[in-house]
């Protein structure tokens, strides 16, 4: 059962019942003039039964969703009989100007009930496939989400642990606080089993993340962040930050002897995120098989897409000796707050 007070589901009500019109009229004996007046008295009659049916369900929908299928299913069929017949008996007083027969007016109301029940019969299970059909949809989605997930996860632990394992022998208490700050961060990683997480959330692994980068690399390693447009309750991808700075790390930071700044950029305007990392970029640093870098992108990329639709871009860029990923999605804020 959809809500009806929806516009889109109106709309389609209301189309829907115009088709309907049109058919009853064109199934009538032809004449050599279209009856344009019979057009419009048979859709006003339609849409008046239609439009009055929707407001009925939509306020007994909290109602209906509490009863078993059957018990619904027949509750909406006597609601739109009894607004039909209700519609035809108003109609008849108003716009007859012959009084029928005792037997034609019986067999007019039949004639509308049993309108009424065959359409609204077809319109339940219309919906019922398509309710069927989106949760499908969704199933689909939750598991192809989960599969993105799952790849991510490992690279992300197996990635930290070869950070910290690198200070065990040259520095043991940074190596202990690293493991400690690792715990926290893997914790949080999987504390929220919804992949879609928020821009704190996001924020707060990524810095844990650089955390312990820190202690591994030391000055070679500066981070410049220009983030202060950005709502907290920003809805965001599970894991997205954090991947997108390790390889900035990996392929920016490391090969190079002296180090250099990730600067991250990120804006919310008009309901548009737009996020940039820039790295230092050597070309003669670039390793020969870049698949982890693109395999990680990739990943991203299809989850953002899967959540936000075909609008949601990561592309990447190379300028001189800064290399620069991008990403952006339209989304809308949970909270009813203006940004």
């Amino acid at each position: 059962m959809p809500e009806l007070c929806r516009a889109e589901a109106l709309l389609m009500l209301i189309i829907l019942a115009q088709l309907l019109v049109c058919v009853l009229v064109l199934a009538e004996p032809i004449e050599i003039a279209f009856d344009w007046v019979r057009l419009a008295l048979t859709s006003l009659f339609v849409q008046w039964i239609v439009l009055l049916s929707a407001a009925v369900l939509c306020r007994a929908r909290p109602w209906l969703i509490r009863q078993t299928v059957t018990r619904a299913v027949l509750m909406i069929c006597i609601l739109v009989l009894c607004l039909t017949l209700a519609c035809t008996f108003i109609a008849e007083f108003f716009y007859l100007a012959d009084h029928l027969a005792q037997e034609e007016r019986i067999h007019l109301y039949i004639r509308h009930a049993c309108i009424s029940l065959i359409i609204c019969a077809l319109l339940l299970r219309y919906f019922y496939l398509q309710g069927q059909w989106r949760r499908q949809q969704q199933a689909e989605l939750q598991a192809r989400l989960q599969s993105l997930q799952a790849r991510i996860q490992p690279h992300f632990l197996f990635n930290s642990l070869n950070s910290i394992a690198s200070l065990i022998a040259s520095h043991p208490e940074a190596a202990e606080d690293a493991v400690l700050d690792l715990s926290d961060l893997f914790r949080a990683s999987l504390a929220n089993p919804n992949t879609l997480s928020t821009w704190r959330n996001e924020l707060a692994i990524a810095k844990r993340y650089l955390s312990i980068e820190q202690y591994r690399l030391g000055a070679r390693l500066h981070t410049q962040w220009h983030i202060e447009s950005v709502p907290d309750d920003l809805p965001m991808p599970h894991l997205t930050l954090q991947p997108l700075l390790e390889n900035a790390v990996i392929y920016g930071i490391e090969p190079s002897i002296q180090g250099g700044s990730i600067e991250v950029t990120a804006t919310y305007i008009h309901g548009v995120f737009t996020l940039h990392i820039s790295n230092p970029f050597m070309l003669s640093a670039t390793p020969s098989n870049p698949r982890g870098t693109r395999l990680a992108l990739n990943n991203i990329e299809a989850r953002l897409r899967a959540l936000f639709g075909s609008t949601a871009r990561l592309s990447t860029q190379q300028q001189l000796d800064r290399y620069t990923t991008r990403l952006s999605y339209t989304c809308s804020r949970p909270s009813a707050e203006a940004p």
